[in-house]
């Protein structure tokens, strides 16, 4: 536990911006559901995004896609937390991130030997789950979304959505900060709860989230964002990834989430090398 608060402290001094591994136990993920249904593939997936460059590795095992329903504390366990010991004896040194909005699952995770805890549903779905952060001192991803998996996409409305969305992090964040939490990562929820436009509204002011003087991710990866733009699909949307991942890193996001990592860490290099050319 020790090593892991060291490490969760280290992972904050961003010297450049970071890449987070996508790695999903679930059977019907919009992209990449149900090829990690054994040990060995589940294995060498994760030995390629370490080799790839990824600085986190982000395990989920309830799908989050647009109408998908929240599966029991239950089937998540029994997906999540034999692999997660695997993993962890496996590959001793990784930075784990552990998707869920269960407060026990976040537990349970943390004493396995994960480092921080990446919530979809910024304590929403989990009342408990504010104090348990406080309570495990690790960094905390607070991702915004408008209702929950499966009504998300049925009608999303916003008077602003950027207003909306920074109004919705300062009020969280008072709650976190007055329990003592800090260790904050803020992600705006690409596709949770929100219309194609909204996405593109977020994205071109995604430098006003700045003011929290917190980490920001961002979650593109293959999703419906760039799909209907392109008019393709998500198997074809690698290219359109990298380039929201350009716009982003420009407009400060400090963590890329993505199924593809090294095509992710070559955006992240080219972006640093030509910043520091100014």
């Amino acid at each position: 536990m020790n090593k892991n608060q060291n490490n969760n402290q280290d992972l904050l001094t961003f010297s450049q911006p970071i890449v987070m591994g996508i790695v999903n136990l679930t059977p019907d993920s919009f992209y990449d559901g149900g090829k990690l249904d054994n040990e060995k593939k589940l294995l060498f997936h994760i030995e390629k995004l370490i080799k790839d460059g990824a600085d986190i590795i982000d395990i989920g095992a309830i799908s989050s896609r647009p109408g998908s329903s929240i599966i029991s504390e239950e089937k998540e366990r029994n997906r999540l937390i034999p692999k997660l010991k695997l993993i962890r004896k496996t590959f001793s040194d990784i930075y784990i991130s552990i998707d869920t909005f269960r407060a026990n699952i976040a537990q349970e995770s943390i004493e396995l030997g994960a480092n921080m805890i990446n919530d979809i549903s910024a304590g929403e779905i989990d009342n408990k789950m504010f104090e348990m952060i406080a309570l495990l001192k690790v960094p905390y991803v607070l991702m915004h979304m408008q209702g929950n998996p499966k009504t998300m996409q049925d009608s999303p409305k916003y008077n602003n959505v950027i207003s909306e969305v920074n109004l919705f992090f300062n009020e969280k964040l008072n709650v976190l900060k007055k329990l003592g939490v800090n260790n904050i990562i803020i992600d705006p929820g690409f596709g949770f709860g929100k219309t194609l436009k909204n996405n593109y509204e977020i994205l071109n002011q995604l430098d006003l989230l700045q003011r929290f003087n917190l980490p920001i991710m961002v979650g593109f990866s293959r999703k419906s964002m760039i799909n209907n733009v392109l008019e393709i699909n998500p198997e074809k949307a690698l290219n359109g990834t990298s380039i929201l991942n350009t716009i982003a890193l420009q407009k400060g996001a400090t963590i890329i989430r993505v199924h593809d990592v090294k095509e992710a860490k070559e955006a992240v290099k080219i972006y640093t090398f030509a910043k520091n050319c100014l």
